[in-house]
């Protein structure tokens, strides 16, 4: 009994770590951005690059003035960039940009004590400061490679201009207005098969939360593949749902996250002031994590129940 050692868990570890998970998703999301470049045009490279320097940089100067140690090489500051690039429309002010990357990497992930510590989804709450500070930039649909700007599906089905939506093979394609990395839904599914296939995700959330707007738009009488293919859905579905910080641990939980997110989008949506609802029911699903996390927790082996 000697040579017996008493610790708490995790008792077994493998190789991953926290820079591999985010390298990882970088590379999912590479099919979306260079999608990006393609529909918008170099705009969009430019607004990507402005904010994944800008987050890197945000968090080198935050931990060296707060003499912490500089965790920019785990990557994850260069994914909230990415992330929250992809919820812009191409032409937005650069400075907004940056804006909303100091509030992301300082305000919420920082403050509260770095990666692993934020409660909400970083990429998330910026987005939605950003909306609510710049509302008319936030949701000017893109200036497209051919010079036009024009409304977003999810504004056109808002005023009834059914009319005037895309077809379907343009909104799995991306040909239409809206922020960079929203828009072709191919590229994302692309991205998000990757990251279940490499198991850095699993298909709880993503699938019930998709499943979740799909059934309720269709019961309450509306175009439920149009609301699947629109806005940022698909892109918040795989790459903000998915969250390991922010959303539920269990299999269970992510399930409850995704119908919760599912059924909050499709409130906002159609019966709120915005057409879009994404950001805004994500970040109310981050508050309930802890919560879902209590009520799904597993029971240890010979444990009880609390």
């Amino acid at each position: 009994m000697s040579n017996l050692s008493v610790s708490i868990s995790p008792h077994i570890y493998n190789k991953t770590t926290t820079g591999h998970l985010m390298r990882e998703v970088i590379v999912a999301l590479l099919p979306a951005g260079i999608a990006s470049i393609i529909i918008f045009g170099v705009r969009s490279l430019l607004v990507i690059a402005v904010c994944l320097v800008s987050c890197v940089i945000f968090e080198w100067i935050y931990e060296k003035a707060m003499k912490r140690p500089i965790t920019i090489s785990d990557c994850s500051a260069a994914v909230t960039g990415l992330i929250l690039a992809f919820n812009m429309p191409s032409d937005i002010p650069i400075w907004q940009a940056v804006f909303g990357c100091a509030a992301a990497i300082i305000l919420i992930k920082q403050l509260f004590g770095g990666l692993g510590k934020n409660f909400v989804n970083p990429a998330v709450t910026a987005r939605v400061t950003m909306f609510l500070a710049f509302s008319i930039t936030m949701t000017s649909g893109g200036l497209t490679v051919d010079g036009v700007t024009g409304a977003t599906p999810l504004a056109l089905m808002a005023r009834g201009e059914s009319e005037a939506l895309p077809s379907i093979t343009e909104m799995l394609l991306g040909i239409h207005g809206g922020a960079l990395g929203e828009t072709c839904v191919a590229a994302l599914l692309l991205g998000g098969v990757y990251l279940i296939v490499r198991r850095v995700i699993t298909w709880h959330a993503p699938v019930a939360y998709l499943a979740t707007v799909f059934a309720f738009t269709a019961i309450i009488g509306q175009n439920p593949l149009y609301h699947v293919l629109s806005g940022g859905l698909v892109l918040g579905a795989i790459f903000m749902a998915t969250d390991y910080v922010t959303t539920p641990h269990t299999s269970t939980g992510r399930l409850v996250f995704g119908i919760g997110a599912g059924l909050l989008t499709t409130i906002f949506r159609v019966y709120g002031s915005y057409p879009e609802g994404v950001s805004f029911a994500i970040l109310l699903m981050n508050i309930l994590t802890p919560y879902i996390n209590k009520l799904t927790e597993n029971t240890p082996l010979g444990g009880i129940k609390t």
